[in-house]
């Protein structure tokens, strides 16, 4: 069934459509030309535009509608492919199109009658037929607006006068949208506009260091240090690094743990005029590896104690000591290195489709508008706390890293060892009176979780921000449930974006099944667009693409892929564009929705992961022939093996890619099912690992009320039927997370720790510790 919008209805500025009744069903009328009313061809143009019309309102070339073949006769189920091609061909295929029968009900919501005959209302969403000289649409008022049927007019109007102008023209190259509509996607659907300032992000913070040089600028546990000591600290980095002769844009890898030195030789690095390159101590050897040699790394800044795996790479690329810095004597005043608005401020490694990360380049205006934009919407100000909580490798971790330096706030550095004890994390925060959080929607259900058993109050806290992956409408309400006074920013945007372009910022839980993606922030544009770059109907589905200050330069020595995703703004000369293979839609009053993805990327616990990374490295495991890897409930990784099954393959794996693109489960096969036209059949596969989630047959079930109890908490933060789980699961092998595991513990009221999931991660085992006398009591 081709499906009417429901979200097309709203007004577009520059347009004035006649008020249809405020009923059930409401009418449109617009004069036909006279011309095309005399064509021979004249229903067969018409039921070829309505076509047109339905491709382009639902994204899909295959359409239905209901079609009044005989005057006076009920419609028939037309099913229409608007393939690529001429007007001509278009008309050609309308007119062999199928009759679809036999269902109980119309498998339409459509209707097109080109001879004018008042039929019984038969349910459809839309009616279009021909009057005298007029083409009238009747529609259902709680689906269609009267802006939105005179814009649908409107495109059947443009189509005919398009086929009947040129039939031999190529029809998707030309859009049916007004000139009206078309300016209001391009420029009022744009975010506002503001001049950026002429300084860096570090030269902003340079003004504040003279402006309150002994007031808090960061704290991590027990340490503080004021703007004076961390700019000094990270002048004495930028210092050594122009001493030992980093180049302009010379990328510089900082290989720490997150902590007031990684702040440092942040700043420091961008002070001297070089590329921010983050790298986690902690990732694979191999991985580290492929990153500094793809980036041309010029340095690498680290610290004694974070360079086990640095030391396991084998590269030679020059080192800094940033915790040996003071003995080097450089002096601690500021730099003055002259650093461009287009000069390269960062450069973040994303999972790459081809089986190699991509180093997504931004540079330093985009950075700094991302900053400004997230201190003017969060409403961060002087003296205000901002939480940096997310891992180096999350391109989240810059923002919050700096932002409140601008202002003159401090950036409270939280700890993993507390962000995984939830009561301390929630703790840490009302402790260090955080003013603005950024956490990923799943750990704010941990939060949330945590505050619900145990309720406390959150003084200081005024905005949370979700980022990372798509927030459900259920977690927003249930935050405002129990945290009512505290908003909720729905940020979105993507790393080669300058990290958010759209702020959705709550003080009640949003109308409609979906939290909204929000508005473009300040100096951004957001088309949503079909495969051609056009901007397709207002309401439409189409790719989410990117213009303006934020959109990056590419990716680093990888001019295939940024071909492919980097382009030229159509509509902006000068100015690039980035297609982010994204799927959304606008809403009537100028948010953008989220719809989801086309290809094999997904978004795990907020890690961008591309599935053709992990085949590739699947492929290379000795003894695997063919491989796929589908995503289970959104949530889970599980790989399928072809071939002898001689490795461990979540072992192998484990050696080059980080631990959350390694898949929870592997299932060998003799053979991977195919589509009919030789693909791999992902649907089948998802299917299938979702049944393999059950128990293997013959496995012991729970037994005793201990095992059942914790089978039941698993279930529920698993995502898993808890009649598919075994005694003998094994808590991590089903998918569970160090995330998860916090959850867990909160979901049995903490008779059980992280620490004991980690230990005993078997069922049977843990519901043992879990009916001892200790647990218990």
């Amino acid at each position: 069934m081709t499906t009417i919008p429901r979200w097309i209805s709203g007004p577009v500025p520059g347009e004035n459509p006649q008020n249809g009744p405020h009923s059930v069903y409401a009418e449109y009328e617009v004069p036909l030309d006279a011309s095309l009313l005399r064509s021979a061809s004249f229903e067969s143009a018409l039921l070829a535009a309505h076509a047109k019309v339905l491709a382009a309102l639902s994204g899909e070339r295959e359409v239905t509608t209901g079609y009044v073949a005989v005057k006076g006769q009920p419609p028939v189920a037309r099913r229409m492919l608007v393939g690529p091609g001429s007007w001509r061909q278009l008309l050609a295929m309308t007119d062999l199109a199928d009759e679809v029968g036999g269902a109980d009900e119309p498998p339409y919501e459509t209707v097109l009658d080109p001879h004018g005959v008042e039929l019984a209302d038969d349910g459809a969403v839309l009616y279009v037929s021909v009057g005298e000289r007029t083409l009238r649409l009747r529609h259902r008022t709680d689906v269609l607006d009267t802006e939105a049927a005179a814009r649908i007019a409107g495109y059947h109007l443009t189509a005919l006068s398009l086929m009947a102008a040129d039939p031999d023209a190529d029809h998707e190259g030309q859009s049916l949208l007004s000139g009206a509509e078309l300016a209001f996607q391009l420029d009022g659907l744009a975010g506002p506009e503001r001049e950026l300032p002429d300084r860096r992000v570090h030269e902003l913070f340079e003004e504040r260091v003279r402006k309150h040089p002994d007031a808090v600028a960061a704290v991590q546990g027990g340490t503080e240090w004021t703007y004076r000591q961390l700019n000094s600290r990270a002048n004495q980095v930028g210092r050594a690094l122009l001493a030992r002769g980093l180049a302009r844009e010379g990328v510089v890898a900082v290989v720490t743990e997150r902590n007031l030195d990684w702040m440092a030789a942040v700043l420091g690095v961008l002070k001297a005029g070089g590329v921010y390159l983050p790298v986690e101590p902690h990732f694979p050897a191999g991985r580290i590896t492929a990153t500094l040699t793809r980036a041309e790394c010029a340095f690498v800044v680290t610290e004694h104690g974070s360079t086990t795996t640095l030391d396991a790479t084998g590269t030679d690329v020059p080192r800094l000591y940033v915790d040996e810095i003071g003995v080097e004597g450089h002096a601690d005043d500021d730099l003055g290195v002259r650093v461009t608005a287009d000069q390269l401020a960062y450069i973040y490694f994303t999972s790459g489709s081809t089986g190699e990360p991509k180093g997504a380049m931004c540079e330093h205006a985009g950075f700094v508008n991302h900053v400004l934009a997230k201190l003017e919407d969060l409403e961060v100000g002087e003296g205000q706390t901002v939480a940096q909580t997310a891992p180096q490798c999350f391109d989240i971790s810059l923002w919050q890293l700096v932002s409140a330096l601008l202002v003159g706030g401090r950036t409270l550095l939280v700890g993993q060892d507390v962000i995984l004890d939830v009561a301390r994390f929630v703790d840490t925060i009302v402790d260090g009176g955080v003013n603005v959080l950024q956490i990923v929607p799943s750990y704010l259900e941990a939060v949330l979780a945590e505050l619900e058993q145990r309720p406390r109050e959150l003084p200081d806290l005024h905005c949370v921000s979700v980022t990372g992956e798509a927030v459900k409408r259920e977690l927003v309400q249930r935050w405002f449930a129990a945290q009512p006074g505290i908003r909720v920013a729905n940020a979105y945007g993507l790393t080669e974006t300058s990290d958010d372009t759209n702020h959705e910022v709550m003080d009640r839980v949003p109308d409609g099944p979906r939290v909204p993606l929000g508005r473009p922030v300040r100096n951004v544009r957001v088309y949503v667009v079909d495969e051609h770059l056009s901007p397709v109907p207002l309401g439409a589905p189409g790719e989410i693409v990117f213009s303006g200050v934020c959109v990056g330069r590419g990716y680093v020595n990888d001019p295939e892929r940024t071909a492919a995703a980097f382009t030229l703004d159509p509509y902006r000369p000068g100015e690039r564009l980035y297609r982010s293979g994204d799927h959304g839609r606008w809403l009537p009053d100028g948010r953008l929705e989220f719809l989801g993805r086309r290809d094999t990327q997904v978004k795990l616990r907020g890690f961008r992961i591309e599935i053709g990374e992990i085949e590739n490295a699947l492929l290379r495991a000795p003894g695997v022939r063919d491989g796929a890897v589908v995503v289970v409930r959104g949530a889970r990784l599980v790989a399928f093996c072809t071939g002898a099954e001689l490795v461990d393959v979540q072992a192998r794996l484990a050696e080059s890619l980080p631990a959350y693109m390694v898949p929870a489960a592997v299932h060998w096969r003799e053979r991977l099912p195919l589509t009919p036209n030789g693909k791999t059949d992902r649907r089948t596969l998802t299917a299938l690992a979702e049944e393999l989630d059950t128990a293997e047959e013959g496995v012991r079930g729970p037994e005793t009320a201990g095992e059942r109890r914790l089978a039941a908490a698993w279930a529920d933060v698993l995502g898993v039927p808890a009649d598919r789980i075994g005694r003998l699961d094994h808590f991590f092998d089903r998918g569970g997370t160090s995330l998860s595991a916090v959850r867990l513990a909160i979901a049995l009221d903490r008779a059980i720790t992280l620490k004991d999931v980690i230990r005993h991660p078997v069922l049977a085992d843990l519901a043992e510790l879990l009916e001892s006398p200790a647990a218990t009591a």
